[in-house]
């Protein structure tokens, strides 16, 4: 397993931009596939980006297609969300996490599928 600590979280207007990072310390964050969800308050955790161990391939979630980027360092044992052009409904908890083997299909975008995870970082998208 590996440790994730998310950051980059904080209050943003409506159709501004904001960065997450996530920072993994542990064995083997190179091998692991890494992904960012979201909860809002009442909401289950839901699938927000997600990418391979290689960065070859990236996948997302409909309501962020366009809108956001999920990136890696491995170099830097670090995964970045970059957002743009907010809502008011991207206002949420967001977690990075790792799953290791890889998730197979589209598992994905399952919670389950994860086996580490951050504390959490809140952003907050004012209109």
């Amino acid at each position: 397993q590996v440790q994730l600590v998310e950051s980059g979280g904080g209050s943003v207007q409506a159709g501004g931009s904001l960065r997450l990072s996530c920072a993994a310390s542990g064995r083997n964050f190179n091998s692991h596939f890494m992904g960012w969800f979201r909860q809002s308050p009442g909401k289950e955790r839901e699938f927000v980006a997600a990418i391979t161990w290689n960065g070859d391939s990236t996948y997302y979630a409909d309501s962020v297609k366009g809108r956001f980027t999920i990136s890696r360092d491995n170099a830097a044992k670090t995964v970045r969300l970059q957002m743009s052009a907010m809502k008011s409904e991207d206002t949420a908890v967001y977690y990075c996490a790792a799953a290791y083997p890889p998730p197979y299909g589209n598992r994905y975008s399952s919670r389950l599928a994860y086996d580490s995870w951050g504390q959490g970082t809140q952003v907050t998208v004012t209109s």
